[in-house]
């Protein structure tokens, strides 16, 4: 019913920057809050940030003033700059979207299928 596709990571030098983006398909009607994990391998899956629909954001201490979360409510799509990228950013990001109101209802827990970033030189 509901789709969230990622798309922009790559490979990136340290230092360098990236932009996500994560957009959700299907017939949908509104949508919460939307956010960003990564996990890392051997390491459990974190929040990276996250905005709702009034564009209240939340941030990882570890990437506070480096990374932004944006979104196009228009266009059901949220993005992720990542800004000054380090080597430890290295990880696969997927976007979440808790709760999403469709035409036939709401639905619960939709995750992206996950996009590689890597950072090294």
């Amino acid at each position: 019913q509901v789709q969230l596709v990622e798309s922009g990571g790559g490979l990136v030098q340290p230092g360098g920057s990236l932009r996500l983006s994560c957009a959700a398909s299907g017939r949908i009607l509104s949508i919460n809050a939307m956010g960003w994990y990564r996990q890392a391998p051997g390491k459990q899956r974190e929040l990276v940030a996250s905005i709702t629909s009034s564009g209240r954001t939340n941030y990882a201490d570890s990437v506070k003033d480096r990374f932004t979360i944006t979104r196009d409510n228009a266009k059901n799509t949220v993005y992720l700059q990542m800004n000054s990228l380090k080597p430890e950013d290295t990880a696969v990001y997927s976007c979440n979207a808790p709760q999403v109101l469709t035409s036939s209802g709401y639905v619960h827990t939709v995750w992206g299928q996950g996009t590689q970033v890597t950072v090294s030189s």
